[in-house]
């Protein structure tokens, strides 16, 4: 399981709407918040800016198959010869009024959604039922999750009854002027370079007939405008920053050189 804390330096976040306004409010409340959109749009990072804003620790954890509710509340692990209790991320959070975010919490196994139900509603508790403690969420305490809905199947979609527990905020790539703000600032290349690199994207995400699952992150961007800053060539930046991570179909690879060298040409 990967985890990992945040300290209260501010990333830079550009905000595209109410979203900064809605997580304040939804803190401030003691309300868990789901965050909808495709990979490479911002979410992690908007949540990484609100929680250093409010000033709360943050655990992230990163959803996976085999993420287990254990995982996320903790387990008895032998140290020194000693059976000694270790708290998982979702318990130091609620011991600490710590933020815990989910990320693709669909990914996770289902008994993990047994352990969120009380705490997303008026209860706000975690059952360790290992240590037979029932912890009460304090003020600060906030469960923050996150899925792409393009990826939703049959086995792996959020039910209506764990939905309905949450408010929602839909994330979408930024517009045009908006995003050549965001990866200039990050890759540190110049907003006249990043202009035709974010005219591209908006070309490859238009795109309807091709192969590809998605269009292009805002991080494949941000990644290709640091290759193109560090002084590699833009063809060979663009061509392992967003042609190979978008398709291994060599037809489409050779579509997407040719609509690269028509916005670059």
């Amino acid at each position: 399981m990967n985890a990992q804390t945040t300290d209260f330096d501010v990333p830079f976040y550009q905000p595209v709407g109410t979203e900064c306004a809605l997580f304040e409010t939804a803190h401030t409340n003691g309300l868990p918040l789901l965050l909808k959109g495709p990979t490479g749009c911002g979410k992690t990072r908007f949540v990484e800016h609100m929680a250093a804003r409010t000033g709360r620790k943050l655990y992230t954890v990163a959803c996976h198959d085999d993420l287990s509710a254990a995982d996320l509340i903790g387990r008895y692990l032998l140290r020194g010869g000693e059976t000694e209790w270790v708290d998982g991320p979702l318990t130091r959070a609620v011991r600490e009024g710590a933020i815990c975010y989910l990320d693709e919490v669909v990914e996770a196994r289902k008994d993990v959604t047994v352990v969120l139900h009380p705490l997303t509603d008026n209860r706000r508790t975690l059952m360790v039922d290992r240590t037979g403690e029932e912890l009460l969420a304090p003020p600060g305490f906030m469960l923050v999750a996150s899925y792409n809905p393009g990826y939703q199947n049959v086995l792996k979609r959020m039910k209506p009854s764990t939905r309905q527990r949450f408010l929602s905020a839909t994330f979408d790539f930024p517009d045009a002027a908006i995003e050549v703000t965001v990866v200039a600032r990050e890759s540190g290349l110049d907003e006249a370079r990043v202009t035709p690199l974010i005219r591209l994207a908006g070309h490859i995400r238009a795109l309807s007939g091709m192969d590809l699952e998605e269009g292009v992150s805002t991080r494949l961007l941000i990644y290709a405008a640091q290759l193109i800053a560090s002084g590699m060539g833009v063809d060979q930046a663009l061509q392992a920053a967003i042609v190979e991570p978008l398709t291994d179909e060599t037809d489409v690879q050779t579509a997407l050189r040719d609509l690269i060298a028509v916005v670059y040409g």
